[in-house]
């Protein structure tokens, strides 16, 4: 497109032409406050904060929508602009609700660190503030109006990054809201529960739904017998919550700091994630060899699941029967470890600490309950584990490493790379080659599925037949491939899809990288996240699922085989059509 020169602050800067003056501004180094600014995703200038003089200009001008020009000048640090964006500021903390003390939000609040970095002590505006409702109805996601200050990030990222598009802004001027479509309740509408808008929003209009209370319950409980399994990109993002840098892992400082919580046994998703692709992975050679029902794809990702529910009912039976681990992780701690343990499965409370909100919506789904009890009792997001762990005083940093409880304990690396995008279709093709072919791989990394890319495609050859996959991250992409098979344009054999950008470490329940942080990295701080998993499960000794001494322990002494009767039973389930919105 070519360059141009500007001129910000006094000091000459050569930009892309088509460049905003925000971008402009970070290119030399000087920061400009934002609200609603997401980079490629909300570019509106609605929050006004951003404000800058340009000489020749009539007025301020909103710097995340402006363009630059050859010899631009432009001021960002005038008395005008410090003015100007205080006012906004103070004008929009005037009908925001003064409860900082009781917010999650404290001290990850984009509005309260703006407040504090423009100086302001006292509100000059006040007067009449919006009230509306929140909506509880969801079992992982609530919504408190009254906190919303109409950035419109979430509206943003739910119709262009997900494509799920439920969130608007309705009525106009002092009575605009950011709803659903007719105000429905999420509980009844075809939110897919990902959180993704949790992750965007500046302030707490929208969090997650609240499981620590009836944690800290059940381990308070003596009659309780508290398990908790932690999901494999929880050790790769935990630490930012602790002020350690952006990827790094923290397994052995989580499992400690779980174990000083009182949790009687912490455990490893990552085993059942390796027990999904014994079963994921027959089930694929089955459905091959048959040549029904395909392409296979994934069922790890519940928000992933429940958008194919509202959305694409027909390609239901091309879902994996296979639970979660998540699922069957709870299936199995109250059968299987209760009997092995002789623990009456009535006293076990099951835990898992997950980088997901929509696995709080799927262990209270109904089908949920192999074991005869709700297999997983309560969920909690690495924010939520992150406030119980400071909630009682545990120095996260200085603690030492800890090591998980076995059997269901010990996992391979297949189960770790669970957490990136691609990891379930590369742990599951690191088994299956190796079952087709008899053979020990030369190589297990499969780097075309690796990546941040939102689709990727490669081809595998098996026994001298070529078997075509794909991985989607993402709802939009997921919507691409969908459609694609809908046509009959694609080919595949297998899909992998993930709800949330990036797979789990980009997980709604993660925690919340702020605007700042984000105009600096953008979206590098998912690969950084990556690169942790990876990083680790190159270290480990056991990198594939079906090399697991445990699971196989597990298949010789209860289940039998993969995709037993005992195996359906425990670690199968079946999904339903769901309407997009209420009936009338």
């Amino acid at each position: 497109m070519g360059k141009v020169n500007v001129i910000i602050d006094g000091r000459t800067v050569e930009v892309e032409k088509g460049a905003t003056v925000l971008e402009a501004a970070k290119t030399a180094g000087i920061y400009i406050p934002t609200l609603c600014y997401l980079k490629d995703i909300n570019k509106i200038g609605a929050c006004r904060v951003c404000l800058v003089e340009i000489k020749g200009a009539r007025g301020l001008q909103a710097s995340c929508v402006y363009p630059v020009s050859e010899g631009m000048e432009v001021y960002t640090n005038t008395e005008t602009v410090r003015e100007a964006r205080k006012a906004v500021v103070e004008l929009i903390i005037s009908n925001h609700p003064q409860d900082c003390l009781k917010c999650t939000r404290s001290n990850n609040c984009e509005l309260q660190n703006l407040a504090k970095q423009l100086g302001i002590t006292d509100i000059r505006f006040k007067g009449e503030m919006t009230s509306s409702p929140a909506d509880l109805s969801s079992k992982a996601i609530e919504r408190n109006p009254d906190k919303c200050i109409l950035c419109r990030r979430c509206v943003a990222v739910c119709s262009q990054v997900q494509g799920v598009d439920i969130l608007r802004p309705m009525n106009r001027g002092f009575d605009t809201i950011v709803t659903t479509a007719f105000n429905h309740h999420l509980e009844d509408i075809n939110c897919t529960l990902c959180g993704q808008c949790i992750n965007v929003c500046p302030v707490e209009a929208i969090k997650e739904k609240d499981h620590i209370e009836r944690v800290w319950t059940a381990l308070n409980d003596q009659e309780k017998h508290v398990v908790v399994q932690t999901a494999p990109s929880v050790r790769a993002v935990l630490g930012e919550e602790f002020g350690l840098p952006i990827g790094t892992s923290v397994t052995g400082k989580m499992i400690t700091a779980l174990r000083m919580l009182g949790f009687d046994k912490v455990f490893d998703t990552d085993f059942s994630a390796d027990l999904t692709i014994m079963e994921e992975g027959n089930e694929f050679l089955e459905r091959l060899t048959k040549g029904e029902n395909l392409p296979l794809i994934t069922s790890c990702s519940p928000g992933w699941i429940k958008y194919c529910e509202h959305h694409y009912p027909e390609l239901i039976d091309n879902l994996s029967t296979c639970k979660s681990p998540q699922q069957m992780f709870g299936a199995l701690v109250k059968t299987y470890y209760a009997e092995h343990e002789n623990i009456d499965r009535e006293k076990i409370f099951s835990v898992s600490i997950m980088p997901c909100t929509a696995k709080k919506y799927e262990a209270d789904r109904p089908e949920m309950n192999a074991s005869g009890y709700q297999d997983v009792d309560a969920v909690l997001t690495v924010r939520e584990l992150a406030r119980m762990i400071k909630q009682v005083g545990i120095d996260f940093n200085s603690i030492p490493d800890g090591e998980f409880d076995l059997p269901m304990g010990m996992s391979t690396g297949a189960g770790l790379i669970f957490g990136a995008t691609g990891g379930v279709m590369e742990a599951a093709l690191r088994t299956v080659c190796e079952v087709v072919t008899g053979e020990t791989l030369g190589k297990i990394e499969f780097e075309d599925v690796r990546g941040l890319e939102g689709i990727k495609e490669a081809t595998i050859n098996l026994n001298g037949n070529d078997v075509k996959v794909a991985v989607a991250h993402g709802l939009s992409n997921a919507k691409k491939v969908m459609e694609k098979i809908k046509t009959g344009e694609a080919d595949y054999h297998f899909i992998e899809i993930m709800a949330c950008p990036g797979g789990c470490i980009g997980g709604g329940g993660t925690p919340i990288v702020d605007g700042p942080q984000r105009l600096k990295l953008g979206e590098d701080y998912k690969a950084l996240r990556i690169k942790a998993i990876y990083g680790e499960e190159k270290e480990l000794k056991l990198r594939k699922s079906h090399e697991n001494p445990a699971v196989k322990k597990l298949y010789e002494s209860y289940l039998g085989k993969p995709l037993s009767k005992r195996s359906h039973e425990l670690l199968h389930t079946h999904y339903q059509k769901r309407n997009k919105y209420p009936e009338c």
